[in-house]
């Protein structure tokens, strides 16, 4: 294990509310491994970067000696997290947090450490599931209504008349009791969980166990440059991503934004980072190299070096040199029908994940085939072979027999 000073370089990178550094220095003192707690409801199927900012915080842990502890919240995902919000959020069903939550590790584990010595995953309906409605109440007696509405998005809601469902209260509650339960040292979060993890506190104290140390990280910024990423936005880059998809959407973000995507989601050490950046500005590293080298290392990360460079060959033929990608590496469908569902075809060849989202882009216009833009979702085709274009980046060839 790294000595305090060389652990809190690390630890410190990106970080935003650190409560406390005195506190951490003082649990490392006693030498022993720390209980790193990251809790995640399973509200959808899928991840993106802008999740992981904080796993990679995690793994940071994980690599100076620490135990991750990952908290897959499918009871508190039964509320909702208000954090963030300004209406209450859908509850979501038993089925959809079993259906969600099985993709969360396997996408996880492309970060984290996953050693039965440096991970335990929990699943917070072990203790919530099992509490009396007389535990519910003590505690919630443990937090003033007072305390709950000084939440910012509580108090917006409060001030313009908006409702705010009793059981939203809970959930900093339960999430608190997590800690509690699991004997957290440090909880981790993005900033829209300062409230939730400073609350944390309070609960174990008033359980009598060691306060944890809370640790917060800056919300990625979108590829827009503006907004949080967001899928209901579409300023993100998911986990799941096509190699190239992900590569380009990379590239795409701005020359200044790129620092912050190396700071938060790189592993190169902060020390390479910033003579990159000295590089970069004096003129001696192109930014478009130093962002090819970001872009690679994070599709490598998702799948391989392999699927990296060729990542990087389908964008430079595409993007760069305006041209069409070999047919080879495209998806294929073939048919005997003359009348064709494009959505059908965009999901048999994996351009998207649904039918759902071939109709949007159909309706957006960013779908064409041969060149020529469509937007129906039937068309009649006589017999030949025909390459579809949906996006920037994304090709398929399908063949009418």
């Amino acid at each position: 294990m790294k000595d305090i000073k060389e652990q809190l370089e690390v630890i410190k990178r990106g970080v935003v509310d650190f409560v406390s550094e005195e506190e951490l220095v003082h649990k490392l003192k006693k030498g022993k491994p720390l209980r790193v707690k990251l809790g995640m409801d399973p509200t959808a199927p899928d991840i993106h970067l802008g999740h992981t900012v904080v796993m990679h915080k995690m793994r940071q842990f994980q690599d100076l000696g620490h135990k991750a502890v990952l908290i897959i919240g499918d009871y508190t995902a039964l509320v909702g997290d208000p954090s963030g919000t300004n209406k209450t959020r859908p509850m979501l069903t038993k089925e959809e947090i079993v259906r969600n939550a099985k993709t969360y590790f396997k996408q996880a584990s492309k970060i984290l450490d996953v050693s039965e010595d440096r991970l335990e995953i929990r699943y917070n309906s072990e203790w919530l599931d099992k509490m009396k409605f007389a535990d519910v109440i003590r505690l919630a007696s443990m937090v003033t209504v007072a305390r709950m509405l000084e939440r910012d998005t509580f108090e917006t809601r409060y001030k313009a008349n908006q409702p705010i469902g009793m059981h939203e209260f809970l959930y900093p509650l339960m999430q608190g009791y997590d800690s509690v339960m699991i004997d957290a040292d440090v909880e981790l979060g993005g900033t829209d969980q300062t409230f939730n993890n400073l609350a944390g506190r309070d609960i174990q104290k008033a359980y009598d166990k060691p306060q944890q140390i809370v640790i917060t990280m800056p919300l990625l910024v979108g590829l827009d440059g503006v907004e949080k990423m967001s899928k209901s936005k579409n300023n993100y880059v998911g986990v799941t991503d096509a190699p190239e998809e992900m590569y380009g959407k990379v590239m795409s973000i701005s020359d200044e934004l790129m620092w912050n995507y190396y700071e938060l989601l790189s592993a190169m050490a902060m020390g390479d980072v910033k003579k990159l950046k000295k590089d970069v500005d004096s003129g001696s590293v192109h930014p478009k190299v130093a962002k090819e080298t970001l872009a690679k290392e994070i599709v490598a990360r998702y799948y391989d070096d392999d699927a990296a460079n060729k990542a990087k060959e389908h964008f430079d033929i595409v993007i760069v040199n305006k041209g069409i990608p070999d047919e080879s590496e495209m998806e294929e469908f073939k048919t005997e029908e003359k009348i064709l569902s494009l959505p059908f075809i965009m999901v048999k060849t994996k351009l998207v994940k649904s039918k759902s989202e071939a109709r949007r882009l159909l309706a957006q216009g960013a779908v064409s085939i041969n060149g020529e833009k469509v937007t129906d979702e039937h068309v009649e085709r006589k017999s030949g072979s025909y390459i579809m274009k949906v996006g920037k980046r994304r090709f398929c060839r399908f063949t009418v027999l």
